[in-house]
């Protein structure tokens, strides 16, 4: 399934709230801030346009990485999508700030 996944099925999210299903089980409220498209990164024969998603939780959290799995327009439930944590960086440090990459 994640083979499937392309920008677009992230375009519809973008500015709106989601749920990120974490890898204990438990639930985190999203924001989808930012999606990056890199053709530059494209490998050869790949017919997917590789790309980056930025979000932040909606409160505190705790997590930091790992495979969850995000509810995709046209898609539906996708699991196994590796979720990194990165610095808030000048950010408001009570939220968590995510990126998943899509080569």
């Amino acid at each position: 399934m994640l083979k499937q996944v392309q920008s677009q099925h992230f375009q519809a999210l973008l500015g709106k709230t989601g749920t990120l299903h974490l890898p204990d089980g438990s639930e985190l409220p999203i924001h989808l801030d930012n999606l990056v498209e890199t053709p530059r990164s494209q490998l050869p024969n790949s017919e997917r346009m590789p790309f980056s998603v930025e979000l932040n939780s909606l409160g505190p959290t705790t997590f930091v990485d790992g495979l969850c799995s995000l509810e995709l327009p046209e898609l539906g439930q996708v699991q196994d999508i590796f979720v990194s944590r990165v610095p808030a960086m000048g950010r408001d440090p009570g939220v968590g700030y995510f990126y998943i990459a899509f080569n």
